[in-house]
């Protein structure tokens, strides 16, 4: 009898779960050395309740794109503003909103100029970051395809919203910080990236303080800018974080200078605090372990964002604002962290002049913080910026207001002296003039009908930054934008 066949079961095929979609984009800067090539990243969710963002304009299929393509500008712009609105989103408090509104408006491409800026709104541009694109030598450049540039941006609105008063202050130290905040941020973003951190420990030998990927930014736009202003921006990079300037008196300096000299300009006088803080990073980085891992220098980015967003919340606005923010990163370790990173904070701050020597040795005690002004206290819970009027008589003008917050130092600290002991730190009403005349000779104020023809400097062809607007029978100075500061014609 022949034997039966038995019908075989068949197994059900396990369905592999679709593939998460991801787009293509840049991790850093397209002409990052040695070597920048895209990669693929996960598609990031603008629209996120916690720091949300708007790209103004259509929104592509979220796929990989040729590189080059505006879908490609698109999606290497959302992903790296993403990755920098959740950095700073895990690290501020759950009330912290944009100064602009609900979310974030992006302007991807707002017409010919090697520039990006970011703004509340006015004189014909529209609230929010907008960027630009130019063609130099036959090749068109996109400030927005940089991420480097695009958290930089971000950066300044995220210190818009901690604070406001620091958008209007005729500081040049509080200009600066703008600035330098910009480029923590961007520095910051970056290594939120695996493939970053391992590179950067790699290349430096886990040395973070030298130069590399992450201290180099916006390659891309330095290298379109040097085409026809050699002299205007660093030799290899817009700005280069790994740098040893050290602090001078802004207000005796002059309003521009080649890239590798200090300036009173707001982006050249940044370099100092810049550098300062990536020292500070690359200390906090070490103090976790030799050798570090790159989780330990993920970690290090958070320390850092605390030490840094607890900083410029609690510092009071005044002329010497460098000093009084360094002081509080020592005053905001002994709280969050026992005192853990002191000598790292005040080594970094010691060599690039930001706090004398005096300074530093005298220490930022709990004793300091409970002493201080009541004016100071005033100023914490009611930030409204507080105004004053300048002589305006070489501006063509008869009075001019600025905003000068009248705002009391919180620490008995300074600037160090080139040669020996400290600076002594001007007034607001020398701080304000001394400002405001940078601007008038940089040619960054629109003056509109203000002013006597004849005797006024108008320079027309230089990008503004600020405006002089008429109010209440006044004529005030108010700031338009930050931007990325290059204004030759």
């Amino acid at each position: 009898m022949a034997a039966s066949k038995k019908s075989a079961k068949k197994t059900p095929s396990k369905k592999k779960p679709p593939a998460a979609p991801v787009v293509l984009t840049w991790e850093d800067d397209p002409l990052s050395l040695p070597s920048a090539s895209p990669v693929q990243r996960p598609v990031p969710n603008l629209s996120d309740a916690r720091l949300a963002i708007r790209i103004e304009g259509p929104k592509p299929q979220p796929k990989i794109y040729p590189r080059g393509t505006k879908e490609f500008r698109y999606w290497t712009t959302a992903e790296a503003l993403r990755r920098a609105a959740d950095y700073w989103g895990g690290i501020l408090p759950a009330t912290f909103t944009w100064n602009v509104g609900s979310q974030l408006p992006v302007h991807l491409d707002q017409g010919v100029d090697l520039n990006a800026f970011y703004t509340r709104g006015g004189g014909g541009d529209p609230p929010g970051l907008s960027f630009f694109h130019e063609t130099v030598n036959g090749t068109t450049y996109f400030s927005a395809e940089s991420p480097e540039v695009t958290c930089h941006e971000l950066g300044h609105a995220v210190l818009d919203a901690l604070r406001p008063e620091l958008f209007n202050v005729a500081f040049i130290e509080a200009a600066s910080f703008h600035e330098s905040f910009g480029d923590m941020t961007a520095m910051l973003s970056v290594l939120q990236l695996q493939s970053m951190r391992v590179d950067v420990i790699g290349a430096t030998g886990g040395k973070l303080a030298r130069n590399s990927r992450v201290s180099r930014l916006a390659e891309q736009l330095g290298f379109a800018i040097r085409l026809s202003h050699p002299d205007a921006v660093d030799g290899d990079s817009l700005r280069n974080a790994a740098n040893t300037f050290f602090y001078r008196d802004p207000h005796q300096l002059p309003p521009s200078a080649p890239a590798n000299l200090l300036s009173s300009e707001p982006h050249s006088f940044s370099r100092v605090f810049t550098a300062a803080f990536l020292e500070i990073l690359a200390g906090i980085f070490t103090s976790q372990g030799t050798p570090g891992s790159e989780q330990q220098l993920l970690d290090a980015t958070k320390i850092a964002g605390r030490l840094l967003a607890g900083a410029v919340t609690e510092a009071p606005v005044v002329p010497a604002y460098y000093s009084q923010i360094a002081a509080h990163f020592l005053s905001v370790d002994a709280a969050q962290f026992a005192k853990k990173y002191r000598d790292v904070i005040k080594a970094a701050f010691v060599r690039h002049g930001i706090l004398s020597l005096d300074a530093a040795s005298s220490g930022v005690t709990e004793a300091q913080m409970k002493a201080a002004p009541r004016a100071f206290a005033a100023a914490a819970a009611d930030r409204r910026t507080q105004t004053m009027a300048i002589p305006a008589k070489r501006f063509g003008l008869d009075t001019l207001v600025v905003a000068a917050p009248a705002s009391a130092p919180r620490f008995a600290v300074a600037p160090a002296a080139p040669s020996i002991g400290e600076l002594e730190t001007p007034s607001r009403e020398t701080a304000a003039q001394s400002f405001v005349e940078d601007l008038f000779r940089r040619g960054r104020i629109e003056m509109h009908d203000h002013g006597d023809p004849d005797a006024r400097v108008c320079q027309p062809f230089t990008r503004k930054t600020h405006e002089l607007v008429g109010t209440g029978g006044n004529v005030e100075l108010q700031r338009r934008f930050f931007d990325c500061g290059f204004t030759m014609w």
